[in-house]
């Protein structure tokens, strides 16, 4: 399975509008090559070089299986019509929340981590990373991650 955006290259720069110095919105995501099994997909993003300790910027999941993006900022709604749901991030919202590290604190690399699952999860809204990563547990049948850097001066 494959992840791609538009927004930035892999291991390149995430733009200011994407992070809490521009419009703090999401980056358009696409995937292929999910295996036909794949009943849901679900994302998590975060950032392993922050002060104090890995820093959750995005918790989505029950993404359906027929789709194959998702587009640039969206919507920080706790579920859609369609049946995604979004956990909390570690600013203490609901949706995305873009790269924000302190200032003067150099390079960040943001991990933006998709898993094709063989269930549909029952978890609700508010789920945090945790939360998600348990209920993943055994329903993994692929991922695939795509990772940005970010740095505030």
């Amino acid at each position: 399975m494959e992840l791609h955006t538009t927004a930035f290259a892999p291991s390149e720069f995430i733009p200011a509008g994407n992070s809490c110095e521009g419009a703090d919105s999401s980056p358009d995501l696409s995937w292929s090559g999910a295996p036909d099994e794949t009943k849901s997909f679900a994302l998590i993003v975060d950032d392993p070089d922050a002060p104090g300790g890995t820093y959750v910027h995005w918790v989505l999941f029950n993404i359906p299986a027929a789709w194959t993006s998702l587009p640039a900022g969206f919507p920080a709604a706790e579920r859609t019509a369609d049946g995604v749901v979004q956990g909390i991030n570690d600013f203490g919202n609901t949706g995305y929340g873009g790269p924000c590290p302190p200032v003067g604190h150099g390079v960040h690399r943001y991990f933006f981590k998709f898993y094709a699952l063989d269930t549909i999860l029952d978890l609700g809204a508010g789920a945090t990373k945790a939360d998600l990563e348990t209920a993943m547990d055994g329903h993994v049948l692929a991922d695939a991650r795509i990772m940005g850097r970010y740095e505030r001066r």
